[in-house]
């Protein structure tokens, strides 16, 4: 049996209890890691901010993605 796989995008990655970085919220999310930074500095997209860097959870995200006007 193998273990799971813990890639920076796999699902293993994204178990809700861990802490995201911004390469793992832009693979969640379908965007550009450039967007996911822009859009913490504008204040657009919350995060949680470790030291100098900043880190995201999986709810953290959907709770925004339910907060935006569909398309």
């Amino acid at each position: 049996m193998q273990a799971p796989t813990t890639t920076a995008g796999s699902p293993a990655a994204l178990s809700e209890d861990r802490l995201l970085r911004p390469e793992q919220a832009a693979w969640y999310l379908n965007a550009k890691t450039s967007w996911v930074y822009e859009a913490v500095r504008t204040g657009w997209l919350p995060c949680h901010r470790v030291g100098r860097h900043i880190r995201f959870t999986r709810p953290m995200l959907d709770e925004w993605l339910a907060e935006q006007p569909q398309q």
